[in-house]
């Protein structure tokens, strides 16, 4: 399910028109990055909690040339599902 099908899903369903599921759909979006970019996390009841962790520095070797290389730390976003979606992708086995 690609942007445009998500939104006019989530439409028929709230009973809203396509333009006032998109503009929901990129508020939400925008509030969620707001507290990812002040390095909080974010729990949503009955789907999950996104935070955002630090990878420290680390040393790759490239397969091809098998040259060692430095990886700077970086922030990354870490995603943990909640029981329910959990118990949901179970099912789909």
């Amino acid at each position: 399910m690609n942007n445009k099908e998500f939104i006019a899903e989530m439409a028929r369903r709230m009973e809203m028109t396509t333009k006032e599921s998109s503009a929901l759909v990129q508020g939400l979006c925008a509030e969620i990055e707001t507290f990812l970019g002040d390095e909080d996390s974010i729990s949503l009841p009955n789907f999950g909690t996104f935070e955002v962790k630090k990878k420290l520095e680390r040393v790759v070797v490239s397969p091809s040339t098998k040259q060692r290389m430095l990886v700077p730390p970086k922030m990354v976003i870490g995603f943990k599902a909640s029981a329910n979606v959990k118990e949901l992708l179970k099912k789909l086995k």
